[in-house]
């Protein structure tokens, strides 16, 4: 994997994740478990080992996870309640 390679696949879960924050924003579960399943199929070209990069490259990726993380963090905020809920709903059908 090329440093190249490397930071469009940053750059493509950046905005897969972006993308699945609003569609859980917006109760679109459909369109959350598709961007989902595509955030699988980028990172699995990292199986292959994701090479130290050095200068602005660095720099790009350490701002590229940043934001992956804080789109996580606003996913994880929407689906937290549901989640909530489903376990209180199932915990007292027992």
């Amino acid at each position: 994997m090329t440093s190249n390679e490397v930071l469009a696949m940053y750059e493509t879960l950046a905005n897969l994740t972006g993308t699945m924050s609003a569609a859980a924003k917006a109760n679109d579960w459909d369109g959350f478990s598709r961007m989902e399943n595509q955030c699988a199929t980028v990172k699995s070209a990292a199986a292959t080992g994701i090479p130290a990069l050095d200068g602005a490259a660095r720099q790009r990726k350490i701002a590229l996870i940043k934001q992956i993380m804080e789109n996580d963090r606003a996913i994880r905020a929407s689906t937290e309640p549901w989640m909530n809920k489903v376990d209180a709903i199932m915990s007292g059908a027992h």
